[in-house]
């Protein structure tokens, strides 16, 4: 087990409620992006998700890995485009995103739990039937014509059913599960998904008691750019319809929206490029983000 840090101590040190609100309880992490650009980025988020299990709470680390993708891409030279956020998915793109986020990345944010010293395995929604995926549809409105017409993404899927049996398998025996957001079809086709969309719908199906996703901004932001600390579900999306909420901030909270409505007593979007923000968030008053509640 790896001694706490000055940082970490100064934050255990008035976190005693919070221990109690969250022990035993599964709290579900959303870690990508610009998140795990750097190792030490990465070496302290390992530490903080090992101290969660050490302190008696159950971590549960969804990664994405949207970066490592596009870099392994681009030294392969293969193009890729983007509709609506997703990323369109052809049979030679699904195996070089396979490979990266279910064996690269995987084994990199797992590497640095267990290294922090918490025991961590790294799956993806393939293993164990853990991720029922099936195709995403979108549809466009033609701006002129306003004629809509539906999109071909590609291979690109969403959770149809989540079976948390080899989730709870470890997390009985005390191993933090890292899963990589890749699942398979009926037929066995394996599907990219979105890394926010599984780690809803993981923490919705394990009744999460908390999910954190962490992303490169602060949270839900006013009309002045503050940061809003809190809001309902129905907050939410009065935000959404006025435009306070808008461009990629719409995917998230309605991810968390997802998972309230499914079980998940608290979401919430904070920045992960900020040190020990999961630990903030969980154990300060203050917290780190934006939470949302049903």
């Amino acid at each position: 087990m790896t001694e706490p840090t000055p940082d970490q101590m100064e934050i255990i040190s008035g976190a005693l409620p919070y221990l109690k609100r969250y022990d035993d309880q599964i709290v579900v992490v959303k870690y990508g992006g610009h998140a795990m650009g750097e190792e030490a980025t990465a070496l302290s988020f390992g530490r903080d998700i090992a101290l969660l299990e050490q302190v008696g709470i159950n971590p549960v680390v969804v990664h994405g890995g949207g970066p490592q993708i596009n870099s392994m891409l681009k030294r392969l030279n293969v193009q890729s485009t983007f509709v609506q956020g997703l990323r369109v998915t052809d049979e030679a793109m699904v195996e070089v995103v396979e490979m990266v986020l279910a064996g690269t990345v995987n084994k990199q944010v797992s590497n640095a739990i267990t290294r922090a010293g918490a025991m961590a395995v790294g799956i993806s929604g393939k293993d164990g039937n853990l991720i029922r995926a099936r195709r995403v549809t979108r549809t466009v409105k033609d701006p002129d014509s306003n004629i809509e017409r539906v999109l071909d993404l590609g291979l690109v899927g969403e959770p149809e059913q989540v079976d948390t049996k080899v989730l709870r398998l470890l997390i009985d025996a005390d191993i933090v599960p890292v899963v990589a957001p890749v699942g398979a079809g009926p037929d066995g086709q394996t599907y990219n998904i979105n890394a926010d969309t599984v780690a809803g719908a993981v923490a919705g199906a394990l009744n999460a008691e908390r999910m954190l996703l962490l992303t490169d901004v602060a949270g839900v932001l006013d009309e002045n750019k503050k940061l809003i600390p809190e809001m309902t579900v129905a907050e939410v999306r009065a935000g959404i319809e006025s435009g306070m909420i808008s461009g990629g901030m719409i995917p998230k909270v309605e991810t968390c929206i997802y998972a309230i409505e499914r079980g998940v007593k608290g979401a919430v979007i904070l920045d992960g490029r900020v040190q020990h923000a999961v630990l903030r968030e969980l154990f300060t008053d203050g917290g780190a983000g934006t939470l949302i509640r049903g």
